[in-house]
């Protein structure tokens, strides 16, 4: 067992290398990220580029779900994470949020 000090220090480390997010003012609660948004971002644009499938528009079902993605680290990602890290990748230029007639998608670029 930590002192309640070492626990604040070490939460407000994880916070500071944005491995953190804290869910309410008071931080009694709070979303510890194995990886930051921009990484798996990063990730899944790799992805794209190694297959060639820039220019390309996807579910957001497809990215994390589909047979193409089966081996890759992404598979499987809670949605609300996969758009953390595809709004990343939108202020990189590099995708956009779409919403498509069955739900949302993402095109990159």
């Amino acid at each position: 067992k930590l002192p309640l000090e070492s626990i604040q220090v070490v939460l407000e480390e994880l916070q500071k290398n944005g491995n953190l997010e804290w869910l309410d003012k008071n931080k009694t609660s709070f979303l510890i990220m194995w990886r930051r948004p921009e990484e798996w971002g990063k990730l899944i644009y790799q992805w794209v580029s190694k297959n060639g499938l820039t220019n390309s528009v996807f579910t957001l079902y497809e990215l994390t779900s589909g047979d193409d993605t089966e081996n890759e680290e992404f598979h499987g990602l809670d949605e609300a994470m996969l758009l953390r890290a595809l709004q990343a990748l939108q202020q990189e230029h590099k995708a956009e949020i779409i919403t498509l007639d069955d739900g949302r998608g993402v095109k990159f670029f």
